[in-house]
């Protein structure tokens, strides 16, 4: 039986033989990868800070009242147009009229007594001369016409103070302007007491408006005065509108441990289209190049891989787009050749590249073996095989 035996045994090892053999034949043998390539093109690349704001006009007033009273009359509205100096309510002036009579009749009491006071205190000084009364009596005199003196200019004020609290009922507009808002009603009673009661809400000129916008604390570093910007509102959402930074404010907003700062913009609004209050969604370009060499961003972050019998392939560090000195691989001949670039501007999708590059030149963004080609092809839903390590990211672009 062992020698029956003996010829299986032999067999079987010659088949293991075989299978190693084929395995290290297949090992050394491995398929060119499939190359993924992007052309390099000239193209714009512009930086940007996106952020949210609110529309305001560039000046906004509210109006009050310095005196308390029923309102009598109002000439203004929402959205009524008025000019500096225009009427647009008034206040009943029966009490303040009155008040003004009984600081008249008090200015004309205290003035018989001061004149009074200034005859008796002539009068004794002539007789304080022919020393007919005393020291004393002539000081007494003396300080009972300077306190009545006293007296006639705190009535002079106190009607002067009535005069200009009659003036206060008639309310008038500081600026050009239109009416935002109105607060009171016809025959509503304000009180100023403690506070000014505000009447009217007033905007300038709204063909110039600003937007303020909340800018995160990672990027404000970036925005400068003078950087144009373009936004749009929900109310026009097929439309962008422009402005350019006005102001960089210094005082931060802390909103669940989130700072941000205010950054004022000025906006055109030639149509009076944008009102004030409208949410705008911005985009400011803190730099841009124009017309440049750009390749994508992936293509820097692309390394060949490395046959593993041969070792060769890319031994250099890897370089982010981010640094100044970096490569990308120009697809020759069926063969990635290295080609030194200096990078610039990034947006995020693609570089700015400087260096012996020309326009068009496939660049690879990244690879992947004609096995893992031919197995994701027949992968479940779409699901593609996991890429060897080291054979970058995919970034767009045609396979060759």
């Amino acid at each position: 039986m062992k020698k029956n035996r003996l010829p299986w045994i032999a067999g079987g090892a010659a088949l293991l033989v075989a299978a190693y053999l084929g395995y290290r034949y297949w090992k050394k043998a491995d398929p060119a990868p499939v190359w993924i390539t992007a052309p390099a093109t000239r193209d714009d690349v512009r930086v940007t800070v996106t952020a949210t704001g609110t529309l305001k006009a560039v000046t906004t007033v509210e109006v009050g009242t310095q005196v308390s009273g029923t309102i009598a009359a109002l000439y203004a509205d929402f959205n009524s147009r008025v000019k500096k100096g225009q009427v647009i309510a008034r206040l009943d002036t029966t009490l303040l009229y009155a008040s003004l009579q009984d600081a008249r009749s008090s200015l004309e009491r205290v003035s018989a007594l001061d004149q009074q006071a200034s005859a008796e205190l002539k009068r004794m000084r002539s007789l304080f001369e022919r020393e007919l009364v005393s020291q004393a009596e002539l000081d007494q005199a003396v300080a009972s016409a300077r306190v009545a003196a006293a007296n006639l200019t705190s009535a002079r004020a106190g009607v002067q103070r009535a005069r200009i609290n009659l003036r206060y009922a008639i309310i008038q507009s500081p600026i050009d302007g239109i009416v935002l808002s109105r607060a009171v009603e016809l025959g509503q009673t304000v009180a100023a007491s403690f506070s000014t009661p505000t009447l009217f809400s007033l905007a300038g000129d709204l063909r110039e408006m600003r937007v303020q916008a909340a800018v995160d604390e990672a990027d404000i570093g970036k925005v400068k005065e003078g950087q144009q910007a373009t936004f749009t509102v929900d109310a026009y959402p097929e439309e962008t509108f422009r402005g350019a930074v006005e102001q960089v404010r210094l005082q931060p907003t802390v909103t669940q441990n989130v700072v941000t700062y205010d950054v004022v913009l000025r906006v055109p609004n030639d149509d009076l289209r944008l009102m004030p209050g409208m949410t705008a969604n911005l985009t400011i370009t803190v730099d841009a190049r124009e017309d440049v060499l750009t390749v994508p961003v992936a293509a820097l972050r692309f390394t060949p891989p490395r046959p593993e019998n041969s070792g060769e392939g890319e031994r250099a560090p890897r370089k982010t787009p981010g640094a100044r000195g970096s490569r990308v691989f120009v697809l020759e001949n069926g063969k990635p050749r290295r080609v030194a670039v200096e990078t610039g501007l990034s947006d995020g999708a693609r570089t700015e590249v400087r260096g012996d590059l020309k326009p068009g030149a496939p660049v690879i963004t990244g690879a992947q073996t004609a096995e893992a080609k031919a197995g994701g092809a027949g992968a479940p839903f779409g699901m593609q095989p996991q890429r060897p390590r080291g054979m970058g990211g995919g970034g767009g672009g045609r396979r060759n």
